[in-house]
């Protein structure tokens, strides 16, 4: 601390690249402060620092630790409550650009692994950026001291020295309960479970907190079971949809796309009291969408497409603009591709060309001039074939009825099962429609990733940086991520920023191997040694990041537009 002290005297008045000089580690009393990276400019990036506090200090009971999920459940809610405490505190720390900020990886509604917060052996260990004090670009030592003696002790007293043993165990029994619900849905085979009671719409386009006085959910009674789950007296119900092909149908503006967003979202567990904190979506699930002018390189789009005009080969489809129905063909085989257990779809966001080919149409466009074998025509065949699972929202086209499995109406946000009415309609209109002759699906590509894929350099410098939460930038080329729907954070995106430059540095893409085995590699490095093993500087702060799923990084090297591929089949 006094070494601190020291030197912010020293340096006080001076360039404010003499910061540099205060780098390294410095033993407070209850805990200890690293200076990882020290910003060049007031304006820029803000500095990089641990707090790393003793057990002694900060017991933190092994029950809280020892099980993944419980970890990094009580790990994100000691993360929010240091959010909440920094959100709170005034720092009147004064200064140019960045002077005085002080701020910590805050989660949104989804409980995410992340590297703000990390439960160690022995310690608790605190990531934070801070915008260290200058006047212009002088450095203002006596506002830095303010900023470490004062302000962050401060922070640090009121949240990770405060918080209730009673919040954090909180947090696990959470854990305990969505582990329960999961092996419950495993051992059922339920793609998704929205329990009752449920607050599905959330507070705006661009919020995602419950609505105030919303519907809240009910389940119909078909859908309706009830199982115990710990740390509850009463027995949990909800709606259970099983495996295979379910329908959500209803008119427009009844809860149609809130209840598919409420289960794609589910993929990730929320905070309680979030409304939506007890919906659970197999982990699996990919939603799909048409993404107009994505770029799609050799995929075997031919399940879907095939015998396009000029000879197009659609074995190994590759193109820099593809359209509605070959981007949302590619999606699919590109989630299936990745281990996709699961498909949420929607209508709204879907080709209407790859979704349905009614018999008017078959009858004018001769099945021989028409290149497209309509997602309805191949839905049974992936249950069937490839063990996968579809929900679908679908407001527009009764042909559905005849290859589901159930189907759910949304009436003002209220479920009903009308599975036995729809197919009553089905078979007093019968459609007429000729499905596909095709037998089965087809087989599935296993491409392989050329690491000329991954141009890092921009200049002399290789650079793999996240901007915002849907775009990345590697070296001079942008990947798009607008389309990707289940990436939910921007500390996600910056994982899959360091996990790319991490396979370019590493030269991982040498060693020939087929995206899905990448993918496992990418999880058990995940899971054995954590998400700071993918950042750049080891041992230090690794960065506000948050744990992707291999979907979501697949997506990304997908959308790479300097991607060179292989298929290994």
């Amino acid at each position: 601390m006094k070494q601190l002290q020291q030197q912010l005297k020293q340096i006080d008045g001076k360039s404010y690249k003499s910061y540099k000089q205060i780098q390294g580690k410095y033993s407070f009393q209850t805990y200890d402060l690293f200076i990882d990276y020290v910003q060049g400019d007031p304006f820029a990036a803000p500095s990089k620092i641990r707090v790393r506090i003793d057990d002694r200090h900060r017991p933190i009971d092994n029950d809280w630790k020892e099980e993944p999920r419980r970890k990094y459940y009580a790990e994100d809610r000691l993360t929010r409550a240091i959010a909440k405490t920094i959100a709170k505190t005034q720092t009147s720390v004064k200064g140019s650009g960045k002077s005085g900020m002080v701020a910590i990886d805050r989660p949104g509604q989804e409980i995410l692994e992340r590297t703000a917060v990390s439960f160690n052996e022995n310690d608790v260990t605190v990531c934070l950026t801070v915008g260290l004090p200058a006047n212009g670009r002088r450095i203002n030592g006596k506002q830095a001291e303010k900023l470490f003696f004062s302000i962050i002790p401060e922070i640090m007293k009121q949240s990770v020295f405060t918080i209730k043993d009673e919040e954090l165990e909180d947090a696990c029994k959470l854990a305990d309960q969505h582990q329960a619900i999961h092996d419950e849905m495993k051992k059922n085979g339920w793609i998704s479970f929205v329990a009752d009671g449920s607050v599905l719409p959330r507070e705006s386009g661009i919020s995602q907190r419950p609505m105030k006085e919303a519907v809240a959910f009910k389940s119909p009674e078909e859908n309706r079971v009830s199982f115990s789950i710990p740390h509850r007296e009463e027995p949990i119900s909800g709606m259970a949809l099983n495996k295979g092909i379910v329908l959500i149908v209803g008119g427009g503006y009844h809860g149609k796309s809130t209840l598919l967003n409420a289960m794609e979202r589910g993929v990730y567990p929320h905070i309680k009291g979030d409304g939506r904190e007890y919906v659970l979506t197999d982990p699996e699930a990919v939603k799909v969408r048409a993404e107009d002018g994505r770029r799609v390189t050799t995929v075997d789009i031919s399940p879907f497409i095939k015998n396009l005009p000029h000879g197009t080969d659609t074995t190994t489809f590759t193109t820099e603009n593809a359209s509605g129905s070959t981007s949302q063909a590619a999606n699919v085989i590109e989630a299936l591709e990745a281990g996709a257990d699961s498909l949420l779809i929607d209508e709204d966001t879907s080709a209407t060309n790859f979704m349905i080919r009614d018999e008017r149409m078959q009858e004018l466009v001769v099945q021989e001039k028409e290149p497209i074998t309509p997602f309805i025509d191949k839905i049974k065949q992936m249950r069937d074939d490839l063990n996968v699972s579809t929900i679908l929202v679908m407001g527009g086209s009764g042909d559905y009825f005849n290859v589901a499995d159930d189907v759910i109406m949304m009436d003002q946000y209220i479920p009903y099962n009308v599975t036995e009415k729809a197919k009553q309609i089905a078979a007093q209109y019968p459609n007429g429609r000729t499905a596909s002759s095709e037998e089965t699906f087809g087989a599935l590509p296993a491409r392989s990733f050329l690491p000329s894929s991954l141009q890092t350099r921009k200049g002399k410098k290789e650079k793999v940086q996240a901007k915002g939460q849907k775009k990345i930038l590697m070296g001079a080329v942008d990947i798009d991520l607008d389309g990707v729907e289940q990436l939910v954070d921007t500390s996600q995106t910056r994982m899959i920023a360091d996990i790319v430059m991490h396979l370019d540095k590493k030269g991982v893409l040498k060693q020939e191997r087929s995206l899905h085995d990448l993918l496992d590699e990418i999880d058990q490095q995940f899971n054995e040694q954590g998400l700071a093993s993918f950042a750049p500087f080891k041992d230090q702060h690794p960065g506000e990041l948050a744990r992707p799923r291999r979907f979501e990084i697949a997506a990304t090297l997908n959308r790479i537009r300097t991607a060179k591929v292989k298929d290994l089949r």
